[in-house]
């Protein structure tokens, strides 16, 4: 990924907090016929490998594990909040008029070796840790064991693990760091100003990258 230094990110926690505010993950490796790419809900284990591991799982009858060999490399790519930045939030429009649109937005890649996990023990176990993340902010939970048992595991046959010990990780914040500071701050009203959750989690990205470069 093209990585200027004013972009980067660097932080372990806030990459670590992207992937898991995002889990859907474009997952891409090497197939047979060349590079194959799936779209894969992860939940990410922190604490496991010595850069984390992600965990997931495809349908048995996707080809993708087939493929895999033991030095198959991956990336998975998770997409954070993103917002289209037209240059009449800008006061330089009306200064001098050097202004262009952008595009700001935050991901994370994610690269390692794919691993499938077939054991069933391991892949209930997968399953339990992938729901759970997801349902934890609920009232009522739903667990896995609330189903039927015959039922879940009749579905787990046609399931398969996927384990990603991430060897390399990549974060991106892009949001305005190399635009004059009145259009940064132009920047944050204007999406502040627009309807959608997703301008305003910008905005306040925005707004945290230019109070940061302010501070002695």
């Amino acid at each position: 990924m093209y990585l200027p230094p004013y972009h980067r990110l660097t932080d372990r926690d806030a990459v670590f907090s992207l992937i898991e505010a995002h889990p859907l993950g474009t997952w891409v490796c090497q197939g047979n016929d060349g590079l194959v790419v799936n779209h894969i809900p992860f939940v990410l284990d922190r604490h496991m490998g010595p850069s984390g591991t992600l965990l997931g799982h495809v349908a048995r009858a996707n080809t993708v594990w087939r493929e895999l060999q033991a030095t198959t490399l991956s990336v998975v790519a998770f997409q954070g909040p993103q917002a289209y930045i037209t240059p009449s939030w800008y006061p330089g429009k009306a200064k001098h008029g050097r202004v262009v649109p952008t595009w700001n937005y935050t991901a994370v890649h994610a690269h390692g070796v794919a691993r499938v996990v077939d054991d069933r023990d391991a892949l209930w176990d997968l399953l339990n840790r992938l729901t759970d993340a997801q349902e934890a902010s609920r009232s009522s939970p739903w667990h896995v064991d609330d189903a039927p048992a015959s039922f879940v595991e009749r579905l787990m046959h046609a399931i398969v693990g996927i384990e990603i010990s991430i060897e390399r990780l990549e974060g991106k914040l892009k949001v305005s760091q190399d635009e004059a500071p009145a259009d940064r701050d132009g920047t944050v009203l204007g999406l502040r100003a627009c309807p959608s959750e997703a301008a305003h989690a910008m905005a306040d990205l925005v707004r945290n990258a230019l109070d940061s470069d302010s501070q002695p």
